[in-house]
């Protein structure tokens, strides 16, 4: 007959017997004896007359006489003693702007879960200007909640009040706030399915129609046109407000800040103009060839031709533009550079992106795997995302020169590419403009049929250029027009009863 298997551990103590405890249930405590009770008031009262060090040791002396189980039901016994509500106590020592800034850290939720703990959680909150703080600190850090309260001007009851007038009470930040997030998710909504108001500029150019480059803000946008000149709208009455005139050639590309426009033309030069007035105030000759496009930043420009070359220009004044160095290396025109204070950026009709150094300006690697020419880049922290007329989209890991994704879709040329921390912007000679999912591209688990999001199609021309932020697209094309794609309020906005959400209605 077959023994069954013993275990047999020698290490174990026989005076230590392991035990089961079952949970420490007071309905089945005995009643004490009288002896019990007789001996126990005999003991406190020796307790008490003990000083507070010698009470401790003798305690510490009973609980290493005790089992686990006893250790169990003491420590149940003495967490809610241990526990304090410091918030409510704060402010009974005086120290409510403690208790305030121990809940301002908290996030939404645990903000909304904190008002129900108590009245005086509640109060704290409430007196504390809690939900206002929490509102402020959203629009400080985060450039969608600062353009909306911007747009929807409720900036105006935030920060310090206006002379002469005072904060709005509790109540209304803390009604504020659903109202932003259900804002908030409207705008998302809008995006994914394409729900827009759209506004039309028809540039009117007299001979030769086009509109190839453009910048805006909130209160005009700049484009360089095909018929030579440089035209300003006014963003509120869509009114052309300045035509600048000067180069011989059509203004291919430009960017402009708060002092100066710096505009590159077919005409091989890169021209200078006060933002102002419209003044031209430098003209740099360098390129045999058309600039086909440029950046500057923090006192440093590039350039790039159809001839093939990269100009590094250091940018004193408006006056003092002085060539540092000239990047050599691309076999075909040099159509887009980007850079940081890290790498330059350029891309060609040679199907290859070459990286440089920023502040030696020597070449670092190539990143090869388009097909064809590439017409557009865009580059920030380690990503590049590039357009090419092989019709697919790139994204690359500029550090280890890796193509993470490629996006197909367009049915020609991908001529102009936009990223933030959410979307893809890509316009093409298709007349289309598509909006991708990036964070759905930078991740490798995702389908390729999830990628894009949605598809824009007004222009009847080649979409030339494009810029976006988290409210609208504004996009210029051959077909002599500049579209503004409003995304934060839509159609179906306008025809509902109540338009987006306002605090104010």
């Amino acid at each position: 007959m077959m023994e069954t298997d013993k275990i047999d551990d020698s290490n174990t103590n026989s005076q230590y017997p392991m035990t089961i405890l079952s949970p420490y249930d007071t309905a089945r405590k005995k009643e004490p004896s009288a002896t019990f009770n007789a001996e126990r008031e005999s003991c406190l009262k020796c307790f008490e007359k003990w000083s507070e060090t010698d009470q401790v040791e003798f305690v510490e002396n009973l609980l290493a006489r005790m089992c686990h189980y006893q250790h169990g039901h003491i420590n149940s016994y003495l967490k809610p003693m241990l526990q304090r509500d410091f918030i409510s106590l704060l402010p009974k020592q005086g120290l409510d702007h403690v208790a305030e800034n121990i809940l301002s850290y908290l996030d939404a939720d645990s903000l909304r879960n904190a008002e129900l703990v108590c009245k005086e959680w509640f109060r704290v909150i409430s007196e504390g200007m809690l939900w206002k703080k929490l509102i402020e600190r959203k629009v400080r850090t985060d450039s969608l909640w600062r353009g909306l309260a911007e747009r929807r001007q409720w900036i105006q009851h935030l920060f310090k009040p206006r002379p002469g007038e005072n904060h709005r009470p509790h109540s209304f930040y803390r009604a504020l706030f659903p109202k932003i997030i259900r804002d908030i998710e409207s705008i998302e909504s809008n995006w994914r399915h394409g729900r827009h108001i759209l506004q039309r500029i028809n540039c009117r150019s007299e001979n030769s129609k086009g509109v190839y480059c453009l910048q805006y803000d909130d209160q005009k946008i700049v484009s360089g046109l095909r018929d030579n000149t440089i035209k300003i709208w006014d963003r509120s009455t869509l009114q052309c407000t300045k035509v600048l005139i000067g180069h011989t050639g059509s203004v291919l590309c430009l960017q402009y800040d708060d002092k100066v426009i710096i505009s590159g033309s077919s005409d091989s030069t890169v021209r200078v103009w006060n933002v102002n007035t419209g003044e031209m105030v430098n003209t740099l000759i360098h390129h045999c060839e058309a600039v086909l496009h440029l950046r500057f930043n923090n006192g440093m420009m590039v350039t790039c031709s159809k001839d093939r070359s990269i100009a590094v220009w250091d940018m004193t004044s408006q006056t003092e533009i002085t060539l540092r160095r000239v990047l050599v290396g691309h076999r075909a025109a040099v159509n887009v550079v980007d850079f940081d204070e890290k790498y330059i950026v350029s891309a060609s009709g040679d199907r290859t992106i070459k990286v440089w150094n920023t502040s030696t300006c020597e070449f670092v690697k190539t990143l090869n795997g388009h097909k064809r020419g590439i017409a557009c880049l865009q580059y920030r922290d380690r990503l590049v995302v590039s357009g090419s007329s092989d019709n697919t989209i790139r994204l690359w890991d500029i550090e280890c020169g890796s193509c993470l994704r490629v996006l197909e879709g367009h049915e020609e040329l991908v001529r102009c590419i936009r990223f933030d921390s959410k979307r893809i912007v890509s316009g093409a000679y298709d007349g289309k403009i598509k909006v991708w999912d990036l964070v759905a591209a930078l991740d490798p688990r995702a389908p390729a049929s999830a990628l894009c999001l949605r598809t824009l199609v007004e222009h009847t021309g080649r979409v030339f250029r494009l810029q976006f932020d988290e409210f609208q697209i504004v996009s210029s094309s051959h077909d002599d027009t500049i579209l503004i794609w409003n995304f934060l309020n839509s159609i179906t906005d306008r025809s509902a009863k109540s338009p987006s959400p306002s605090p104010f209605e």
